[in-house]
């Protein structure tokens, strides 16, 4: 016998969970689950990535400036690795807070907003990166002192 019964104190059963799961479709939290272990997976491989490209391959940290966002963002690789890693970040991110949202706020009502309101900023945030990514005009902020071969490429 445990300490906890010789008192007389029971420890509670786990909660349970709050909607009975449907015996047809799929499962939302097993492919949540399953989600967050690819996308954490493929997260690192571009992420890594993309601080190789950024810090350690050029002048380093030092090379970084809006001529190099700028070089990168002319390739269409390039964007296509950025918004996948935004995408893939965002959604990681509002799938945890959503599983720490459904653990520890019992109030149904709350829940339901605060559910909502993450799976909106993250839409809201996505929708913008990508078009921050695919629409960005380096000739928008041409000066004098911008690099040559950017001059040369906004004439």
């Amino acid at each position: 016998m445990s300490a906890g019964q010789a008192q007389g104190v029971a420890i509670a059963d786990p909660r349970t969970p709050i909607a009975p799961r449907s015996k047809r479709g799929g499962n939302l939290e097993k492919w949540g689950w399953i989600y967050m272990r690819a996308s954490g997976v493929l997260l690192i491989v571009l992420i890594f990535g993309h601080l190789f490209v950024n810090l350690m391959l050029g002048d380093g940290i030092h090379g970084i400036d809006f001529g190099f966002v700028a070089g990168k963002f002319a390739s269409p690789f390039w964007q296509w690795w950025d918004v996948l890693m935004l995408w893939l970040a965002l959604i990681h991110g509002a799938n945890g807070m959503r599983t720490i949202v459904n653990d520890y706020v019992t109030h149904d009502g709350t829940r339901r907003v605060l559910v909502w309101a993450l799976w909106l900023a993250a839409g809201f945030l996505i929708v913008l990166g990508t078009l921050v990514v695919f629409t960005f005009d380096p000739c928008l902020g041409l000066t004098d002192q911008s690099a040559q071969w950017l001059q040369e490429r906004c004439a």
